[in-house]
């Protein structure tokens, strides 16, 4: 069996002290779309950059509503929330040209789940090779570009959808 190890998060993983406040409900209602690295806002959910992310353009799709289980979702709130999801993709496609994506929600702490009260959809770009001994030897992630070199390059495709 091979074991995927991810050190370089473990400093996310390991803070003593979880949020007053939800990130997610936070970033959305500041409306500091680029301070908080929100590239997108749609009328049931919104897309943001992770902080800690896997790889350059680690996405996160969170819906507007604080809530934790995806049964509760409406289901104009579902298909928005995949709608988005297919948006990124092609977005990521045109500006990063990852070779894959790995998709997925983390439901429960015992899931994984860092944020376990507001469910989100995960969307990580993959290419060739991007994972290597680095963060298992190194305790080190090489992320290629800044967050903010991201944003300023995957945001003017999420404001052209949204006419802005």
């Amino acid at each position: 069996m091979e074991h995927l190890y991810a050190p370089w998060r473990s400093s996310y993983l390991l803070k003593s002290k979880a949020p007053k406040n939800c990130i997610f409900c936070s970033k959305f209602k500041e409306k500091k779309d680029k301070k908080n690295y929100v590239l997108f806002r749609g009328k049931n959910c919104f897309v943001l950059l992770n902080l800690y992310p896997y790889n350059d353009g680690h996405l996160m799709i969170a819906p507007n509503r604080h809530l934790a289980d995806p049964k509760i979702l409406k289901k104009e709130e579902w298909q928005e929330l995949h709608e988005t999801s297919r948006l990124s993709l092609q977005i990521l496609k045109k500006v990063i040209h990852p070779e894959g994506f790995n998709m997925g929600m983390n439901l429960g702490k015992t899931a994984g789940a860092g944020i376990a009260d507001h469910l989100h959809l995960h969307i990580v770009p993959r290419w060739t090779g991007d994972t290597n001994f680095l963060p298992v030897i190194g305790k080190s992630k090489v992320i290629s570009q800044d967050l903010s070199k991201v944003y300023d390059k995957l945001a003017p495709l999420f404001k052209a959808e949204q006419g802005l």
